[in-house]
């Protein structure tokens, strides 16, 4: 049974973390370049893997005791926010063109793109993270792949009008405060549970 409150949380948290990142800009730059329904089936394939593996790992964190998990989720959660406000503004990565325009070039492009620049990026690990605090896999899966796939959409098909009305340092603002607030509500469950 799929739980819509976890389910929105994670899409939640996890859209406003990944707004900022590089990926979103890949995407967008990907999409100028590219037909933009090539380019998705990619990105959302590799998102898709990402997410299985960060709710895998986060699942088996729940064999912990839940104060340890707890702890160690707040902890997470807080460094997570950390990273956000300290990040630096991303430049555009300069993405190599595929010799052709067909589904396979283009799409296996995306993939890997994604999947190598995604491997244990702050959503990865906050998935996993989430997936062990609310011990509820299907649910804090589907939020998250559809936070990424949402960004991945936003990226490809309009992220410049996006960027131009939204200041970008708002989005990691907003995500950072939602992180620390995640991390301090895991850290008083350790200390009160």
């Amino acid at each position: 049974m799929i739980s819509f409150s976890v389910t929105a949380l994670v899409f939640g948290v996890v859209f406003l973390a990944e707004l900022p990142d590089k990926t979103a800009l890949a995407g967008l730059v990907l999409g100028t370049r590219y037909r933009a329904s090539y380019v998705f089936a990619g990105v959302a394939a590799a998102f898709a893997l990402h997410v299985a593996l960060a709710v895998a790992a986060g699942s088996v964190l729940t064999l912990l005791p839940q104060q340890i998990v707890h702890a160690l989720t707040g902890v997470l959660f807080l460094g997570g926010a950390a990273v956000l406000l300290m990040k630096k503004d991303e430049d555009e990565e300069e993405i190599r063109r595929p010799e052709n325009q067909s589904f396979w070039k283009v799409s296996g492009a995306g993939f890997m793109l994604i999947l190598v620049a995604e491997f244990g990026d702050l959503t990865q690990i906050m998935t996993a993270n989430l997936a062990a605090r609310y011990d509820d896999p299907l649910s804090v899966g589907l939020g998250a792949v559809l936070a990424l796939w949402a960004v991945a959409g936003l990226g490809i098909v309009g992220g410049r009008a996006l960027m131009k009305r939204v200041p970008l340092k708002l989005i990691t603002q907003i995500a950072a405060v939602l992180m620390t607030g995640l991390g301090v509500w895991s850290l008083w469950e350790a200390v009160t549970g």
